[in-house]
């Protein structure tokens, strides 16, 4: 009797395994604090310094995680020799000028998704990287994730046959009455960048590309999008995608095939630290599951891949190589155009 389907066993590395590394915080806001909290319990790294433009909050975020050195300038921040990896943590729109900064100073960049507003300003950075010889990575943090491996070794070795339909959705209500960020176009906002990133960053992770871009979009009085529906195909394949920021959707995904499919569910598939992959026949069956042994703390996977790069001589990271951040960046520009979003300097 031949043995059921089952899914692939994750091959990422133990976080606490990673060498360790001392990092510099950019920007102390709410995504800062998680990232903090993961470096300090879950890796041998180190946040060694912070940077603000209010000394005020510098010192406040150094306080509560222990940070030795808080600085009133991100320039501050970028000198400190100390500091062997910047992490930046401002907002999107902001993160061509802080990585191009950081680099500039010499140091790596760990920069937060959306990587930056567009596919130029994206080559922008890489290309000051690769000239400076620093690593860059994107936080894309769900792509360093086990259950991301688990994912992807599952869907290349055969296991779901001939790979039919990708779908994947990430909603939360955020307007009209969530941040300014994602309602004003001058600071880049709307859902894609804050939230439909997620979904193409699935979708491109099980694929390995997306093709024949198509898109429809609900935009804001103040034009940017509030809803989109995004569709792309690879070989056989068609993956939906959609994100809004006027609902909370039940934040799923699922990759089907001709012998079986993967479903990530959990408290929201892209804050995966917690998600549970299960492996289910045609019938509805479930054959196989994983669940990570250790939920908390899942920004941890970032910190120990960028750890390891760079103590490896790499200028990019395995989870979310440049190619991956570029073709990325090149779906959402083409959803941009589509709908007939722009933002500053466009």
């Amino acid at each position: 009797m031949p043995s059921p389907p089952a899914l692939a066993p994750s091959t990422v590395p133990d976080p606490m395994a990673a060498p360790r590394v001392r990092w510099g915080v950019l920007g102390p806001g709410g995504i800062a604090n998680t990232f903090a909290e993961a470096v300090r319990a879950g890796t041998r790294s180190e946040v060694v310094a912070v940077g603000s433009r209010s000394a005020e909050r510098a010192d406040a975020f150094a306080r509560r995680h222990g940070v030795t050195r808080s600085y009133g300038s991100y320039e501050e921040l970028v000198a400190d020799e100390d500091v062997d990896v910047v992490y930046v943590a401002s907002p999107h729109s902001e993160h061509r000028e802080h990585a191009l900064l950081a680099v500039a100073a010499g140091r790596h960049v760990l920069v937060e998704k959306a990587f930056a507003r567009s596919l130029r300003e994206t080559d922008e950075v890489l290309d000051a990287a690769r000239a400076a010889g620093v690593l860059a990575a994107e936080a894309m943090w769900s792509r360093y994730l086990p259950q991301y491996d688990v994912v992807r070794r599952t869907v290349a070795e055969g296991t779901l046959g001939d790979v039919a339909l990708v779908q994947a959705d990430h909603g939360q209500l955020l307007w009209p009455d969530g941040p300014r960020r994602l309602w004003d176009p001058a600071l880049a906002g709307g859902s894609l960048l804050d939230l439909g990133v997620y979904p193409i960053h699935f979708a491109h992770h099980v694929l390995g590309g997306l093709e024949d871009v198509a898109a429809l979009g609900v935009l804001t009085p103040e034009g940017v999008d509030a809803t989109l529906g995004v569709t792309a195909r690879r070989g056989g394949a068609l993956a939906r995608m959609t994100s809004t920021m006027a609902a909370a959707t039940p934040c799923a995904a699922l990759v089907a095939g001709s012998a079986a499919r993967v479903e990530l569910t959990g408290p929201g598939w892209f804050y995966g630290a917690a998600t549970t992959v299960r492996l289910v026949e045609p019938g509805g069956s479930v054959v196989d599951t994983f669940a990570p042994e250790h939920p908390e703390h899942g920004f941890r996977y970032q910190v120990a891949e960028v750890a390891r790069a760079v103590a490896e001589g790499r200028h990019e990271p395995w989870s979310v190589p440049w190619t991956a951040t570029r073709a990325v960046m090149t779906v959402m520009d083409e959803v941009r155009r589509q709908v007939g979003v722009t933002y500053p300097g466009e």
